[in-house]
C-alpha cells in the first residue's frame, strides 16, 4: 500500500536535496498501488486510482475522528455531568500522542528514505504562513504555561488533568511547528497511504482543538456576561435574564495575589491565538495532504520568484498606518469602558462609526484594484496549485462568518426600530461589512490567479543572481563586490522609475488593505465584541440562539482577517 518502486536501480541518498527544477529520472518514481486496483493494465492508471482511494480512506478516517470528538464536545456542553471537560481532554490527549508518534516517524523514517522527497511545492508553506505557525504557536505555548501556573495555584480545587493536558499540548505544538516549518513543501513519494492517514489524523486533531477552544472561549464570555448582569442587578438595573448560572465559579476563585492575577489575565489575553494556530496548521497540513504522491512537471516549476520589496508605495502605508492608529485608540477606549463597567451608548456609537468610515474605503480600494486587474495584460496562471485552491476556499468559507452574522443583525434591526441612532449605525455597519467582504474576496482571488509581473530591471537582477550562483565557489575581490552592488542598485532604481501607474496603484491598494485587515483582526481578537454586548440581537433572538450565532461567526471572522493579510501580501508581491 505504501508504493511500488519501478526499478531496482541503486538508490541515491542525496535525492532529498535535489533541486525542484531538476526533474528526477523515471526510475526513481514510486508509483502507488492499492489492492482494489491491482489488476489495472496501466501503471499510470493504477497509480491514479490508488491515489484517489488513499485520499478517500484517509478522508473517512478524519471524518470519523472529527465526528467522535464533536460528539464528546457537544455532550460536555449539553450534559456536563455525564461527559466532563476532563473526558474531552483525555480523548484529545490520546489523539495528540498518536499524532506525535506519526510526526516523529515521518521526521526520522519516511522523509529520510531514498527518493522520498523528489519534488517540493514552491507555492506551499510561504514564509508568512510558516511565520504565523511560529508566532501563534509561541503564544499558544505561553498560554498553556499560564494555564499550568493558574491550575497549580488552585490545585486544591482543580483536577490534575488540567496540568497534564497543557503539558502534552506544549509538546504537541513544538513538534508540529518544527514539522511544518521544515516539511510543509514536501511532495512525499513513499509510504503514501500512511502519510495521508497521519496528515488527516493531525488535521482532525487540530480541528477538535479549535472546536474545544471556541466553545471554551464562548463559555468564558458567557460567564463574564452573566457576572456583569449580576453586577447590574445589584446596581438596581434590569438585566437580560437567562437560566444559565455558573455556580462553580464561586467554588474556585483566584486568590488575591499578583502571580495568580497575571496567570489569569495572561490566559484570557492569549486565548484567541490558540484558535488561530489550529486553523493555520489545518490549512498547511491540508496542502501537504494534497501534495502526497504529487509529481511536479519541470515546466510547472517557477523560475522567477518575486520578492517582497517596499518600493513604489507611499499613500497606502500612510493611510493604512492612520487607520491602524485611530483603530487602536478606538479599541482602547472601548476596552476601558467594557472592563470598568457595562459599555455605554457613546462607546458603541464611536466603535461602529469607525467601521462605517473604514469599510467603504476598503471596498472602494478593492473595486479599483479589481478594475485595474481587468485592464492589465498579465496572463492568468492556470497551472494546478493546491495552495491557491485552498486559499480561495478558506477566503470564501471564512467570510461566511461575518456575512452570516451581518444578515442576522439586519433582520433583527429592521424588525425592531431601524430609526434609532445606534440601530441605524449597526444596520449600516452590517450592510457595509457584507459588501466589503465580497469586494475584497474578488480582488484577492483575481490577484492570486495572475502571473507575477517581472520588470526588465528585475530580470537583469535575476541574471546577476544566477551568474553569482554559478560562480559561487570562486573568490571575489572588493572591487568586484562593489561593481555587483552598483549593478543591483542601478536595477532597483530602474525598476522603481519604470513602475506603471497600474502597478503602483495595485501596490498602494494592497498595502492599505493589509494594514486595515490587521487592525480589524486585532480588535475582535483581543476582546472587542460589540455584536454580543450591545444587547440588540441578544434580546431579539434570545440569549442561547444569538450566542450560538456569535460562536460560529466570530472565530471565522477573525480567521478571515488574518488569512486576508496573507492573500493581500501575495497580490502585493506579484504586482
Amino acid at each position: 500500500m505504501a508504493g511500488n518502486k519501478v526499478s531496482s536501480q541503486k538508490p541515491c541518498h542525496h535525492c532529498k536535496s535535489r533541486s525542484a527544477s531538476a526533474p528526477p529520472d523515471a526510475s526513481t518514481i514510486h508509483y502507488e498501488k492499492f489492492w482494489l486496483y491491482r489488476h489495472c493494465s496501466s501503471v499510470q492508471q493504477r497509480d491514479r486510482q490508488a491515489q484517489k482511494a488513499g485520499q478517500l480512506f484517509s478522508g473517512l478516517l478524519a471524518m470519523n475522528v472529527v465526528f467522535l470528538g464533536s460528539a464528546f464536545v457537544s455532550s460536555m456542553i449539553f450534559n456536563h455531568v455525564a461527559i466532563t471537560l476532563a473526558d474531552v481532554w483525555i480523548l484529545l490527549s490520546i489523539l495528540k500522542v498518536l499524532c506525535l508518534c506519526w510526526i516523529i516517524y515521518y521526521l526520522l523514517g519516511t522523509s529520510r528514505q531514498p527518493h522520498a522527497v523528489l519534488y517540493r511545492d514552491s507555492h506551499a508553506g510561504p514564509i508568512w504562513i510558516r511565520g504565523s505557525v511560529l508566532l501563534f504557536g509561541s503564544f499558544s505555548i505561553l498560554l498553556n504555561v499560564f494555564q499550568i501556573g493558574y491550575s497549580a495555584i488552585l490545585i486544591q480545587c482543580k483536577s490534575r488533568v488540567e496540568i497534564v493536558f497543557p503539558s502534552i499540548e506544549i509538546l504537541f505544538i513544538c513538534t508540529q511547528a518544527f514539522f511544518l516549518w521544515h516539511h510543509s513543501k514536501d511532495c512525499i513519494q513513499v509510504q503514501h497511504n500512511l502519510t495521508r492517514c497521519g496528515l488527516m489524523l493531525t488535521i482532525a486533531t487540530n480541528l477538535l482543538l479549535w472546536l474545544l477552544a471556541v466553545t471554551n472561549d464562548t463559555i468564558h464570555m458567557e460567564i463574564e456576561s452573566q457576572l456583569r448582569e449580576v453586577e447590574q442587578r445589584f446596581a438596581g438595573k434590569a438585566p437580560f435574564s437567562h437560566p444559565y448560572l455558573c455556580n462553580e465559579t464561586a467554588l474556585c476563585t483566584c486568590p488575591n495575589t499578583t502571580i495568580c492575577k497575571v496567570f489569569q489575565k495572561g490566559y484570557i489575553l492569549l486565548y484567541p491565538f490558540n484558535t488561530e494556530y489550529c486553523l493555520v496548521c489545518c490549512s498547511v497540513l491540508y496542502v501537504m495532504w494534497k501534495n502526497v504522491g504529487r509529481r511536479i512537471s519541470h515546466h510547472h516549476v517557477p523560475h522567477i520568484k518575486p520578492k517582497f520589496k517596499l518600493q513604489g508605495v507611499v499613500f497606502g502605508p500612510l493611510l493604512g498606518a492612520t487607520a491602524v492608529i485611530i483603530g487602536i485608540c478606538v479599541f482602547m477606549m472601548y476596552q476601558i469602558q467594557a472592563t470598568s463597567s457595562a459599555p455605554n451608548h457613546q462607546v458603541f456609537v464611536m466603535y461602529y462609526s469607525y467601521y462605517i468610515v473604514l469599510l467603504p474605503l476598503m471596498s472602494v480600494g478593492a473595486v479599483i484594484g479589481t478594475i485595474i486587474h481587468a485592464l492589465e495584460k498579465r496572463e492568468l496562471d492556470t497551472l494546478k496549485n493546491p495552495t491557491r485552491s485552498l486559499d480561495v476556499i478558506l477566503l470564501m468559507g471564512a467570510a461566511l462568518g461575518q456575512i452570516g452574522m451581518s444578515y442576522f443583525s439586519i433582520v433583527a434591526i429592521v424588525a425592531t426600530d431601524p430609526r434609532d441612532l445606534l440601530n441605524s449605525l449597526i444596520l449600516s455597519y452590517s450592510v457595509l461589512l457584507i459588501f466589503q467582504n465580497i469586494t475584497q474576496n474578488v480582488f484577492i482571488i483575481d490577484g492570486l490567479h495572475r502571473q507575477p509581473f517581472i520588470s526588465p530591471g528585475r530580470e537583469e537582477e535575476m541574471k546577476e543572481e544566477q551568474n553569482h550562483e554559478a560562480y559561487d565557489q570562486r573568490r571575489v575581490s572588493m572591487l568586484e563586490l562593489g561593481q555587483e552592488i552598483r549593478k543591483v542598485s542601478r536595477s532597483y532604481l530602474h525598476s522603481y522609475s519604470h513602475l506603471s501607474w497600474k502597478r503602483r496603484a495595485l501596490r498602494e491598494i494592497s498595502f492599505f488593505l493589509v494594514l486595515c485587515n490587521i487592525i480589524l483582526w486585532v480588535m475582535p481578537t483581543f476582546g472587542a465584541h460589540p455584536v454580543f454586548e450591545n444587547g440588540l440581537e441578544k434580546s431579539f433572538y434570545g440569549y442561547s440562539t444569538w450566542f450560538a450565532i456569535v460562536n460560529f461567526g466570530l472565530p471565522l471572522g477573525v480567521f478571515y482577517r488574518m488569512h486576508s493579510v496573507g492573500g493581500l501580501l501575495e497580490v502585493y508581491v506579484t504586482a
